[in-house]
């Protein structure tokens, strides 16, 4: 018996969890980021209905973005623009709120909304060292992801300025 491929299924958690190909890490960080999106659903305060129904479909997103490397193309033009919708949308409604660095920090859901943006630009990241490996993927993957990390920012702002949070400005040393 292959200790890799056991017969017991109960003992495999996904069907290609010892591939050494890049595809799997991808598909594993684009399930934690999906999960992330959960956790963030389940803490958000009441008021917050409309976060609620992007969030909502935005797992679903996320979902069609994870089987989109190894299967058929899940992310589509009109899923970009909605997406980019939303992030006008509320980036609109913080306006001036954010001039420069700040600091990844507030009450619940933001940092796990933080860990969300940082997820999502480690899937923009995985999708490149796909390429880098010779595993083509259409375009829209990367432009979808790096939107999805920026909506994940301007998310923060947005609910903590709906908490009235005050954001806390990061003055780097190094730029």
């Amino acid at each position: 018996m292959n200790p890799k491929r056991p017969r017991d299924l109960r003992e495999l958690c996904y069907p290609f969890i010892y591939e050494t190909k890049w595809q799997c890490d991808y598909e594993i960080a684009t399930d934690e980021l999906c999960s992330q999106v959960g956790v963030v659903m389940a803490q958000l305060p009441t008021g917050f209905d409309e976060v609620q129904a992007d969030l909502d479909r935005l797992q679903r997103l996320i979902y069609n973005l994870n089987g989109s490397v190894r299967g058929r193309l899940g992310i589509f033009e009109d899923d970009l623009t909605w997406l980019k919708g939303r992030y006008d949308h509320y980036n609109a409604a913080t306006h001036g709120r954010v001039t420069g660095f700040v600091l990844p920090r507030g009450p619940m859901p933001v940092p796990t909304l933080h860990l969300c943006r940082c997820g999502a630009k480690k899937v923009v990241r995985l999708l490149v060292r796909l390429e880098e490996n010779g595993v083509s993927w259409d375009p829209i993957l990367g432009r979808f992801a790096n939107l999805l990390a920026n909506f994940f920012f301007v998310l923060t702002v947005y609910v903590k300025a709906g908490m009235g949070v005050d954001e806390v400005e990061y003055v780097s040393i190094n730029y």
